[in-house]
């Protein structure tokens, strides 16, 4: 595939640590060359100067995702709790909420039980028809889109694969759909672009929670057959269960991550198989499966790049680095899905028949495993194999190397992908 190979920014000279790049750019480029000079683990300097560590290495991240020393509360968050992190730090949002994302043992696992019964694989199952359905209907709008269109084009992000995820999310939670369009702009500024100014992050965070408080208040007022009502029923009858901090932050969580993971990863996919058509025949011709495409895809170019944060409760040893405690961990998912030494030497191939290999870690691994990985998996199969079996010749309308990346070192994906739909 011809992919953006510009980093996120070139390398520090040896021996310095490498300096984040607020504005992104595709990773993998970089990783290769982090790796080859710091090893499985780099030492990183964050926007606003907030030293840091990157695990690139698959066998380094498998360690740190399985470790309870790698804790996920910010009171292990050495710069936060002595004062050195200023308000308006962009990445706050990151160590502001609280959820199941920000906590560890007994916490943790009181959290992720309140919402782990609504992303069991069964009750996933049971979705289906409703994907099917919303992938024909979104299926129809692309169709109309490039039809109006004066050269036949159409952002398939934009009409299909930002809108899949997004709708069966919020039918989830029971968001009304006029909120949808904000919900994700203001989870766009606040999660993915990093670039955002911090006076603009800061107002976007505020904004989102009060939106979350909008639509908890909602369902308070006209409860429904939805988590989000099951969550306030939670809260409302036991309060020592679930806090109004912990009720906003698990909200958020899933909104968010319900839908900015998968949009990625259904346009990552598509765009691998344009520029592979090898690749695609074998789905059409039935010698692969779309979810090897998924899985595929996840590895190759997972949809998230280097994601916040972890901490090192204390001293900890990953490979041969030793990472002081109270440092933020980035976890290096681009990175260990392209390591060779866990795929061989054609790691960076993509290849829907590459023999079962090391454990992809795009979901994560360990206690925090990703709860929607069903769901994840079950939006992206369904949009995948409907939007190729009806339009066969779909086709990107740009070159893959001139799609603009997401402005982002934590999202990985493209902000726009124009294609050509061809004969059905």
């Amino acid at each position: 595939m011809t992919e953006d190979t510009r980093p996120v920014t070139e390398p520090e000279p040896a021996g310095l640590p490498h300096r984040i790049d607020p504005a992104g750019g595709c990773p993998h480029a970089l990783n290769a060359r982090l790796r080859e000079a710091a090893g499985p683990v780099a030492e990183v300097v964050l926007p606003g100067g907030v030293p840091a560590a990157l695990v690139l290495d698959h066998a380094a991240l498998t360690e740190l995702l399985s470790r309870p020393e790698a804790a996920k509360d910010p009171r292990h968050f050495v710069d936060l709790q002595e004062g050195r992190i200023p308000a308006d730090w962009p990445l706050r949002a990151f160590v502001a909420s609280r959820g199941m994302h920000t906590a560890d043992g007994a916490d943790h696992r009181r959290l992720r039980a309140l919402v782990g019964n609504a992303f069991t694989a069964r009750r996933t199952e049971l979705m289906r028809p409703r994907v099917e359905e919303l992938t024909a209907s979104l299926l129809d709008d692309l169709e109309r889109a490039a039809s109006a269109s004066p050269d036949g084009t159409a952002d398939l992000r934009r009409h299909f694969a930002l809108p899949l995820p997004m709708s069966v999310i919020c039918e989830l939670l029971g968001v009304d759909p006029a909120h949808r369009e904000r919900l994700h702009s203001l989870s766009y500024k606040v999660i993915v672009a990093t670039d955002t100014v911090p006076a603009e992050a800061v107002a976007a965070m505020g904004e989102l929670v009060r939106l979350m408080g909008t639509i908890a208040d909602a369902r308070r007022a006209d409860p429904g057959d939805d988590l989000t009502s099951a969550l306030l029923a939670t809260r409302d009858s036991d309060g020592d269960r679930l806090s109004e901090a912990e009720l906003i932050g698990t909200m958020r969580l899933m909104l968010v991550a319900g839908h900015e993971t998968t949009l990625n990863l259904i346009t990552n996919a598509v765009r691998a198989l344009c520029a592979h058509r090898d690749q695609l025949d074998l789905l059409l011709t039935g010698k692969a499966t779309w979810s090897d495409a998924v899985d595929e895809t996840l590895r190759w170019d997972a949809p998230v790049s280097w994601f916040p944060f972890r901490y090192a409760a204390r001293d900890l040893t990953l490979g041969d680095h030793t990472v002081r405690r109270g440092t933020p961990l980035l976890a290096g998912y681009s990175a260990a899905g392209r390591d060779p030494r866990a795929y061989g030497p054609e790691a960076d191939r993509f290849d829907l028949t590459r023999a079962p290999a090391a454990r992809n870690l795009s979901f994560g691994h360990g206690a925090h495993y990703c709860l929607g990985a069903p769901l994840a998996r079950l939006e992206a199969t369904v949009a995948l194999e409907r939007l190729f079996t009806r339009f066969p010749r779909l086709d990107l309308a740009v070159p893959a190397g001139d799609l603009p990346h997401q402005p982002s070192f934590i999202g990985n994906s493209v902000d726009e992908l124009p294609v050509t739909l061809g004969n059905r």
